[in-house]
C-alpha cells in the first residue's frame, strides 16, 4: 500500500475503527515485518537532568514547575550508566535532558566521548544548540539527535512553547541534519485545540523531513501545566493511525511502541497500549536507566517511564517478536 499525499492521509485519519483495522492495520504490520524483520529495537535510557529553564505550557519539567523534584546526574556518574547498560548487553543509549542552564556543553561533549569509546549507539535529545555545537557532538560520537518540532502549525507551535519560536525550532532540526547525525522528529498526537487538518500537516512534515525515529505519543496531561486545564489526553485511535501512517510513508522509520492504554496510570508501560502500537507498526521499546526512586521525577508526562527489562520480554513474548538490543 502507497500513501504519499496529504489528502490520503486525511483519508486514514477520517477511517471509522473498522475500515482503519481492516485496510491499513495489515499493510502496517506486512511493512512493519518487511522493515524490521520481526524484531524489536530495545534502547537503554537515561534522563540525566530533569531540570529546564524553558516553559512549555504542556512539559511537566518546565520552570516554574514547582511539583517537580529536581536533580542533575553529575557527567561521571553518566558515563558509568552507559557502561553499566554496555556490560549488560544493550547496544543503545538515549540520553535526555530539559534545557539545564547549569549544564555545561563541554561536560555533554565528554560523556558522548566516553560513551563513544564503549562502543554504544547514541541517541540524545538535549534542547536547542547552536549549528556549531551540533556539529560537535556528532565529531564526538553522537549518531542520533532527537528534535521535535511538536506541531507544523507555527502560530500553534509559539503559543505552546514561548520560550523559543517555531522558525528557531525548524533552524535548530536543519542544523542537526547538516551535522551528519540522524534527525528524530516528530509531534504530539491530539493536543487540546489540534484539528485533523494540522495532525496531516504534522505527518507530511515528518516525511518531507525523513526522519530516521518518530518519538511520537499521544497528549498526556502532565500536572502542574497549564495544557491540563484545557482537556484530556489524546484520541488513542488517531495515535494508532499516525503510527501506521508513518509505517506506511516512511518503511524505514523507528517508531516508538511504548504508547499509553486506556489507563493513563499506566503510563507508557501499558501493555495493551504497547501491543496496538506495534500492531500499528511501530517497533521501539526502552529500559530506564534511572532507579526506580528517582524515575517519576523525569516528568516531561506523568507515569512516563519504564523500568527494568521484565517488562520488554513479555512485550515480545506476546507480539510474537524478538527483542534486538543492538550487539
Amino acid at each position: 500500500m502507497e500513501i504519499t499525499t496529504r489528502s490520503e492521509v486525511l483519508e486514514v485519519l477520517r477511517m471509522d475503527r473498522s475500515r482503519f483495522e481492516s485496510e491499513i492495520l495489515p499493510a502496517a504490520g506486512a511493512a512493519l515485518d518487511a522493515q524490521k524483520g520481526g524484531q524489536l529495537r530495545v534502547t537503554s535510557m537515561l534522563g540525566y537532568s530533569n531540570i529546564c529553564k524553558n516553559k512549555c505550557l504542556y512539559c511537566g519539567m518546565r520552570a516554574g514547575n514547582t511539583g517537580v523534584k529536581r536533580y542533575r546526574i553529575a557527567p561521571a556518574e553518566i558515563v558509568a550508566a552507559a557502561k553499566m547498560a554496555a556490560e549488560s548487553g544493550f547496544g543503545r543509549i538515549f540520553l535526555i535532558s530539559g534545557e539545564d542552564p547549569g549544564a555545561h556543553f563541554e561536560d555533554l561533549l565528554y560523556i558522548v566521548e566516553q560513551i563513544h569509546a564503549l562502543g554504544l549507539y547514541q541517541s540524545l535529545a538535549c534542547g536547542e544548540y547552536s549549528a556549531q555545537q551540533y556539529a560537535q557532538l556528532r565529531a564526538a560520537g553522537a549518531d542520533e539527535y532527537v528534535m521535535k518540532f511538536e506541531m507544523s502549525d507555527p502560530e500553534t507551535f509559539d503559543r505552546l512553547n514561548p520560550s523559543t519560536n517555531f522558525a528557531q525550532r525548524m533552524a535548530a532540526i536543519e542544523a542537526v541534519q547538516a551535522s551528519g547525525m540522524k534527525l528524530a522528529s516528530g509531534n504530539i498526537v491530539g493536543f487540546p485545540g489540534q484539528d485533523i487538518e494540522q495532525l496531516a500537516d504534522d505527518i507530511m512534515l515528518m516525511k518531507e523531513l525523513q526522519i530516521s525515529w518518530a518519538p511520537v505519543i499521544p497528549y498526556m496531561p502532565a500536572m502542574g501545566t497549564p495544557l491540563a486545564a484545557e482537556g484530556g489526553r489524546g484520541d488513542l485511535l488517531t495515535n494508532l493511525k499516525e503510527i501506521a501512517l508513518l509505517r506506511l510513508m516512511i518503511p524505514g522509520v523507528n517508531i516508538t511502541a511504548q504508547q499509553p492504554g486506556e489507563d493513563l496510570k499506566n503510563g507508557l508501560a501499558d501493555e495493551q497500549g504497547n501491543l496496538d502500537a506495534i500492531a500499528a507498526g511501530a517497533n521501539v521499546l526502552f529500559c530506564d536507566l534511572l532507579p526506580e526512586t528517582m524515575a517519576g521525577d523525569f516528568r516531561v508526562i506523568d507515569h512516563r517511564n519504564v523500568t527494568g527489562t521484565a517488562h520488554l520480554y513479555q512485550i515480545a513474548e506476546k507480539s510474537g517478536l524478538e527483542l534486538d538490543f543492538g550487539v
